[in-house]
């Protein structure tokens, strides 16, 4: 390989690394050396975190699957950094890259790291049957993951973890309802909780495409960056599989939002027209319990301190109800500058309200009480 010229060494967690030296100068990432993205070492920071919270309590095979694998950065982390875990696999369509891969794991010395060159649904389905499913599979796409869901899906083994990334967020906030449509079964309308909308969506397709495989998939972490989605779901195979989804219907006139089954056409606030987002998910977004086995697995890695906080925020709001409200939006509709976020929380819990921050917005917060007593009760 004849790049010495082109590729560096970073350290990322407790692995080396070989990447790209554009990779670190360029704001886009080129695809055409080895593709290999430095702002999402957060995401893979959190990977490492559940990851290996999950593979502490899970008594199934410890493999690991990274469909699309780039340079292999999240396959050789988790090989390196989880001492549970038994063997990696990861797959790319790019040989610089795998080869990049292989080279990174030599320098950190594993041999519980194997690379292979095959379209991501031929890669999967190696994997697809009874004995050879993984604990843990990884689909990290440019764009949608949408046309993948079903091979991974079948790829994780009953009991196991499918980790999902879409990047696609252009199509996720309403720009292109067809496409949504098309891709997640569902449209968003454009909400201050709009992040909330695409992860639901996401859940949705997932939900929707393991419910004909009689599998349920049920999710236990979420994250969401400026850059994107990425969601973890539990993989059970079950023939009575439960029907989670339903919309998101929200006022325009005075920012009511309800999450049911059935749509809401009356606000029963205002009474005006209100508006749908769906089908998509709308059961819970976290599993507490995972949560709290990841607060516990945070110190022993080395991540970024960004972690254990946005999991904490993750644990609070794991019970609250859905579509959270931001401090602008309530500021906006109030004409005033908006109040700090602990002394707005502590307003509504004050009240009698549940409340919470959420993980998904730095100035959003849960709660259980409606907008117009929100807007009464904040000064």
């Amino acid at each position: 390989m004849q790049l010495d010229q082109e590729i560096t060494t970073i350290t990322e967690g407790k692995t080396k690394i070989l990447i790209p030296k554009a990779a670190l100068e360029n704001k886009v990432p080129p695809r055409d050396v080895a593709f290999f993205n430095p702002r999402a070492k957060l995401s893979r920071d959190f990977s490492i975190i559940a990851y290996s919270a999950f593979f502490k309590k899970f008594e199934g095979p410890k493999t690991f699957l990274d469909s699309m694998s780039g340079v292999g950065a999240r396959g050789l982390r988790v090989a390196n950094e989880i001492s549970q875990v038994e063997h990696v696999f990861v797959n790319d369509l790019n040989p610089t890259a795998l080869e990049l891969g292989k080279k990174s794991a030599e320098l950190n010395s594993l041999k519980n790291y194997t690379a292979s060159e095959d379209e991501t649904c031929r890669f999967l389905g190696a994997f697809s049957k009874k004995g050879m499913r993984a604990g843990i599979v990884d689909i990290d796409p440019f764009g949608s993951p949408a046309r993948h869901l079903d091979c991974g899906i079948r790829a994780t083994v009953h009991g196991g973890i499918l980790s999902v990334t879409a990047t696609d967020l252009q199509v996720l906030h309403g720009l292109f309802n067809d496409a949504c449509r098309k891709k997640y079964y569902g449209t968003p309308i454009k909400t201050d909780y709009a992040d909330e909308i695409a992860v639901r969506l996401i859940l949705g397709c997932i939900h929707m495409v393991a419910a004909r495989l009689d599998i349920e998939a049920t999710p236990v972490f979420v994250e969401n960056n400026m850059h994107y989605y990425r969601v973890y779901v539990r993989i059970l195979n079950k023939a009575d599989t439960r029907d989670i989804m339903g919309f998101i219907s929200h006022c325009r006139s005075c920012g009511n939002r309800e999450i049911a089954k059935d749509k809401k056409e009356i606000c029963a606030i205002c009474g005006a027209k209100m508006q749908h987002a769906g089908p998509l998910w709308v059961g819970k977004l976290f599993e507490k319990e995972f949560l709290n086995d990841m607060l516990s697995e945070a110190p022993n890695h080395a991540v970024d301190k960004k972690c254990a906080p946005a999991i904490e925020k993750c644990v609070l709001e794991s019970d609250m109800p859905g579509c959270y409200y931001t401090l602008d939006e309530v500021a906006k509709m109030k004409r005033k500058s908006p109040a700090s976020l602990e002394r707005s929380i502590r307003i509504l819990q004050e009240n009698g309200f549940a409340s919470s921050p959420t993980s998904f917005n730095p100035t959003g917060f849960r709660t259980d009480c409606k907008i117009n007593k929100i807007l009464e009760l904040f000064p």
